[in-house]
């Protein structure tokens, strides 16, 4: 078992209901970019998992990240690669964009 708490959009949203508020996490989307292109949530860094290792210093440690993928898979991966890493405030969304979309904005496409 993973040691990475998960937090659903829903949580998400009402713990950070800003995505630019003073203290709000970044929502880390690790999807690819094909994947990127048929649906988004607005505000959230799109790094692909395939390219974590390489763009770490993009990602301020200081800062809670949460990371999302389609169904929590992939995201839950990339935060236990950057807990191994020395980041300390990490969420996995649970669901990922898919359960974004019907939790949250049903104008997100499903796939």
């Amino acid at each position: 078992m993973s040691g990475i708490p998960e937090l659903t959009p829903t949580v998400f949203r009402e713990r950070w209901p800003a995505a630019d508020a003073v203290g709000a996490p970044i929502l880390l989307d690790v999807r690819e970019h094909e994947e990127l292109a048929i649906a988004a949530v607005a505000g959230a860094v799109h790094i692909p998992m395939g390219e974590i290792p390489a763009r770490l210093a993009e990602l301020d440690r200081d800062r809670t990240i949460v990371c999302m993928c389609h169904g929590g898979v992939r995201s839950l991966r990339v935060a236990e690669f950057l807990a191994a890493n020395g980041y300390e405030h990490l969420f996995n969304l649970t669901g990922g964009i898919d359960a974004w979309s019907q939790q949250i904005d049903p104008s997100i496409p499903r796939y």
